[in-house]
């Protein structure tokens, strides 16, 4: 019953930081110096919430509902205060140094803390579902479903900017915001990469699209 929410995860991701790829060009330094004190921080944060997407995942198939709702609730945590530590990160590397660098800076901490909120929002939702009925639980996690599919279609403008141009190239070199490491448990052997653009943090055998429809996996 929680293929839901692991359909749901293999939607367009939110952006955090995490970038695939290298880039060649050296760019400026004083914006390499910017990115390095980003993705320094950032990285285990991506980690978390790779690991958490994964404990999601993992629980997917014929859990006990008590099981899947403790597993659910802490990777809604779990990916709440990742998020909360990238837009610290974010804010204490200082303002960017390119152009509307504080603008810039400002939204993606803005979304990143937006996004936070409402993960605990949807650990609130998960906490609350019925463990002793199963059709009401099933029906409950249904709706925690929907509200992930919400947060994949919160505005992202601000950190999709800040993945872009010079910022994004310097960011992507930088090894701490590189995808995050797979971890293979029997139960999912096709782990997410990391929440890294909009394809990285999606199970390969979900199936979903970006919307986070799971038809044939529900």
């Amino acid at each position: 019953m929680n293929k839901k929410l692991a359909a749901a995860l293999s939607g367009g991701a939110v952006l955090v930081l995490a970038l695939s790829g290298c880039s060649d060009d050296n760019g400026d330094g004083k914006v390499n110096a910017w990115a390095k004190k980003v993705c320094d921080q950032a990285q285990p944060q991506i980690q978390k919430r790779a690991d958490a997407q994964q404990t999601i995942i993992s629980t997917a198939a014929d859990g006990k509902p008590a099981d899947i709702r403790a597993a659910d609730s802490k990777a809604f945590q779990d990916i709440a205060a990742a998020d909360s530590a990238l837009a610290t990160a974010v804010k204490e590397a200082g303002t960017p140094p390119v152009e509307n660098g504080e603008k810039l800076q400002t939204d993606a901490v803005n979304e990143l803390n937006a996004t936070a909120k409402a993960y605990l929002a949807l650990k609130k939702q998960v906490d609350s579902l019925d463990a002793k009925d199963q059709q009401k639980f099933a029906d409950g996690l249904q709706g925690v479903a929907d509200g992930l599919k919400k947060i994949e279609t919160m505005d992202q403008d601000a950190l999709k900017k800040l993945q872009s141009g010079e910022l994004g190239r310097a960011m992507a070199k930088q090894p701490g915001c590189q995808a995050a490491k797979k971890s293979s448990p029997a139960s999912a052997p096709d782990a997410p990469s990391g929440p890294a653009d909009s394809s990285a943090s999606a199970p390969a055998k979900a199936g979903a699209t970006p919307s986070g429809k799971a038809s044939s996996k529900a």
